[in-house]
């Protein structure tokens, strides 16, 4: 039974981390023996993972088939909402609650970002243990749970904003804004320097989008 258990959340946390790797893009197939033979798990716990990612609105229904799902416009902006405010609220906590080391290691995370600044897909996965850690230093377990939901949903998001041109710069220069509104104990400022950071980000996209629906 514990094995049972143990195969069933590896075969689910595999296959969202191909999904959070763009190694499965929205609207990609997924199917149930390709996924046992890449991940070595056998076919079981890989039905019951696609099942729980279906239920989580992450895989969609194409015909028999399950795939990727994607956001359209509307649930872009909805995600986008709710992100600005936990991400909002991740910052104030910080600000308060935040020890001396995590504050360094934020610092130290954007040095090392720096020298990711011409590949956007590093510097996406740089930029999410970036926010992931400002999560942690709220020191709110149940915010850090939200939060993480909600980035599970931007994996659906084909495309990052960090691929504009000069974006990778600018989304640097707002997080060390937002570091050193939580190293000041400043609340408010942190609050406010990361809500504008996200609002940022979507502005980038949504013109990403505009420019790719155009053929661009």
């Amino acid at each position: 039974m514990t094995q049972t258990r143990s195969s069933n959340k590896d075969a689910y946390a595999l296959i969202l981390e191909a999904i959070d790797g763009g190694i499965y893009r929205p609207g990609d197939r997924l199917v149930e023996s390709e996924l046992a033979e890449r991940f070595g798990v056998s076919r079981t716990p890989i039905r019951e993972a696609l099942q729980r990612l279906e239920t989580q609105s992450l895989l969609a229904r194409d015909g028999r088939s399950l795939i990727v799902a994607s956001l359209d416009h509307n649930q872009m902006a909805e995600l986008y909402v709710v992100r600005t405010e936990l991400e909002g609220l991740a910052a104030r906590l910080a600000a308060r609650h935040a020890t001396e080391e995590e504050v360094q290691v934020l610092r130290e995370m954007i040095g090392e970002d720096r020298a990711l600044l011409d590949d956007p897909t590093a510097l996406s996965r740089a930029n999410r243990r970036f926010h992931k850690m400002i999560h942690l230093a709220s020191h709110n377990r149940y915010l850090v749970q939200q939060l993480d939901l909600v980035h599970r949903s931007m994996a659906l998001m084909a495309t990052t904003s960090l691929a504009a041109q000069g974006r990778g710069e600018i989304a640097l220069a707002e997080h060390e804004a937002i570091v050193e509104a939580i190293a000041r104990r400043d609340e408010d400022a942190a609050y406010q320097a990361l809500r504008d950071h996200i609002s940022v980000a979507f502005v980038t996209r949504l013109k990403l989008d505009s420019q790719s629906s155009l053929g661009a």
